[in-house]
Formats: C-alpha cells, sequence, structure tokens
C-alpha cells in the first residue's frame, strides 16, 4: 500500500486507505450475513447497531465534531455514509465480490477526478 501511495497523487494516495477500510466494512457484513445464516449469531438490532456505529465512525462525521468542519481530501476511512453503504453491501448477499471497491471495475468503483465521490 505504501509503495502505491508514493506513486499516486495526493487525492488518490488518500483514496487508497479510504477504499481498504470500506472493503473492510464490506467484508464486516458478510460476515454477518454469514453468521447469521449458518449459525443463527446474529440476534435481533445487531445489523441496526452495526449500521449506526458505521455512521458514527464516518470521517465527516468525526472531523465535524472535533474542528467544526470536513475536508474529505483527508479522510481515511471514508464518510459515514460510505461505510454504511459498503457494510451493507456485503450483508446484503454475503458474497465477497460484492466488496470489489479496490480495482477501479465495481459499480461506484472507479478513480476519476473525485475518488472520495467514486466511493459512495
Amino acid at each position: 500500500m505504501h509503495s502505491l501511495q508514493q506513486g499516486a497523487h495526493k487525492v488518490q494516495a488518500n483514496a487508497l486507505p479510504v477504499r481498504l477500510e470500506l472493503q473492510a466494512d464490506c467484508l464486516a457484513g458478510i460476515w454477518a450475513y454469514h453468521a447469521d445464516r449458518s449459525r443463527k449469531i446474529v440476534e435481533a438490532g445487531d445489523i441496526e447497531a452495526a449500521l449506526r456505529a458505521a455512521s458514527s465512525i464516518g470521517d465527516d462525521r468525526i472531523q465535524k465534531q472535533s474542528q467544526g468542519y470536513v475536508v474529505p481530501e483527508s479522510f481515511t476511512h471514508g464518510s459515514s455514509g460510505q461505510r454504511v453503504r459498503w457494510f451493507k453491501r456485503g450483508n446484503k448477499t454475503g458474497a465477497f465480490a460484492q466488496c470489489d471497491c479496490c480495482s477501479g471495475k465495481g459499480e461506484k468503483g472507479r478513480i476519476g477526478a473525485d475518488p472520495f465521490k467514486a466511493l459512495g
């Protein structure tokens, strides 16, 4: 990751760790999907609690609370909305292919002029 960041434009370099974090959110959704279906260990309210947690730890929310304004170019984990969407994406089908936010091939996964918007 570090070598990729060094060769990228600053905004794109910041997008790389965000993509990795959003993929982790998606994988958490996949885990919950399979944990519920195979072991029945997901209880009522667990998914809603996970979505609230994802929303509360988005970079936009943390920055707004700590400094009063949001700087998307400095995000390291993604916005609240992105984190919720990627968790839901993994949890919807439980399919690993739904978590491809790094290749630039999937829905809303392309790096463009605004890589943070593309992650939505």
